[in-house]
């Protein structure tokens, strides 16, 4: 069912998506951070929505540091093409013609985050080779809010976001800047609880430090695991880091449920007559004390990934299985559930309950709920009956 734990050094290069609606300051944080020297490694793919490439003809970098991927959307039409590109800057660096250690992907403003994602969970010839080290998304405090409402991409794009960056603040009349900014904070933070957020003018928001920024691998072991669910739960600490004994934002034990304070929220945020686009985003966590089966455990993913498809945006996980309890099971993806799913040698921690992260887009909270639990419920009980069904004659006369 998944691959066994790899005891061989991470050869993932990090890639680092820079996303971000239309006009909300990606290009200009991406030239702040290549002035700095520590960029000097980083390969920049810029991708491009229109006939005619602008976006790279602005960013301050070496020609050589540069790839565009032109006319198209990142999630859908060149979709081969960023395999490709991929595919050549591993093989031009492997003969020595570049040299770099790092890949930012500055998307177009109309990219759907998800795909992209998946990219590099799914297909085989990335997956091996690189891996997403850090989302960051820019939002822009002028029209962020009206973005939100408007444009329900803008919202995936916050909701996928390991890092959030407010932009412009320094546009806005002085005496509203703080308010604005309160404002536009709560609204993303009801949309994602567990990304960081701060302004491009904080001293923490240092642009070399996000652009290469690197999430915990989950496939690295046990601890970077913790770090990495943590992340996805939203527990940290009072610094801000992600912690895996931190307070659960989220409790629930054999059950699932999606966040109704976070839907009150983001309703209350969206004001009266706006399209509130993040009403569609669910944050949804399933925790189970019992294990699961292998067979109940696929038949539960395949299920899922039946009935969500790409109102999927990602899961996170570990889970107990059955026939191996030292051993957690990591499950990944965006959209599909069933990518990358590996071993563990051991668990982090005491902590052996299944855990699993949800991020749907375009399902009430209640329904997913109730899909979850009904399609959990279904699965080990379709797993049972299929071993009772297995087993010899005298078997069954036995347990009678």
């Amino acid at each position: 069912m998944a691959e066994e734990p790899d005891a061989r050094a991470d050869v993932h290069t990090p890639v680092t998506v820079l996303t971000g609606f239309l006009g909300s300051g990606k290009t200009t944080l991406l030239n702040r951070a290549l002035r700095h020297p520590a960029m000097a490694r980083t390969m920049i793919v810029i991708n491009e929505f229109g006939e005619i490439p602008i976006d790279h003809v602005l960013t301050e970098a070496s020609n050589d540091a540069i790839v565009v991927l032109e006319n198209g959307c990142l999630c859908c039409t060149v979709f081969g093409d960023l395999v490709q590109t991929f595919n050549r800057l591993w093989y031009a660096r492997s003969t020595g013609e570049i040299d770099f250690d790092h890949v930012v992907i500055e998307t177009s403003g109309l990219a759907e985050p998800a795909p992209v994602l998946q990219a590099f969970l799914s297909e085989p010839t990335l997956e091996g080779l690189w891996r997403v080290g850090a989302v960051v998304t820019t939002v822009d405090a002028i029209n962020g809010p009206h973005t939100l409402d408007e444009h329900a991409v803008s919202v995936a794009q916050a909701a996928l976001a390991d890092h959030l960056l407010i932009t412009k603040l320094d546009l806005l009349e002085p005496a509203g800047r703080e308010s604005a900014r309160a404002a536009l904070t709560a609204r993303l933070r009801a949309i994602n609880a567990a990304a960081s957020i701060s302004a491009v003018e904080d001293p923490d928001a240092d642009p070399i430090r996000l652009m290469r920024s690197v999430v915990a691998d989950p496939k690295a072991g046990p601890e970077s695991a913790a770090l990495w669910l943590a992340g996805a739960l939203g527990e940290r600490t009072a610094g801000g880091e992600h912690t895996a004994h931190g307070k659960q934002a989220h409790r629930h034990d054999e059950h699932a449920h999606a966040s109704h304070e976070a839907d009150a929220s983001r309703r209350a945020h969206a004001g009266p007559g706006a399209h509130a686009h993040e009403d569609d985003i669910a944050t949804f966590n399933l925790i189970r004390d019992t294990p699961l089966s292998a067979e109940a455990l696929q038949l539960l993913l395949s299920s899922l990934e039946r009935q969500l498809g790409p109102r999927l945006l990602r899961v996170k996980g570990l889970i107990h299985v059955v026939e191996r309890p030292e051993q957690p099971l990591v499950v990944q993806g965006a959209q599909h559930l069933l990518h990358n799913l590996s071993w563990l040698p051991r668990w982090p921690d005491a902590d052996h309950r299944t855990r699993i992260v949800f991020i749907t887009q375009g399902i009430a909270p209640d329904e997913l709920s109730e899909m979850v639990n009904l399609l959990d419920r279904v699965a080990q009980r379709t797993a049972a009956a299929r071993a009772r069904a297995a087993e010899p004659p005298e078997a069954g006369v036995a347990r009678q």
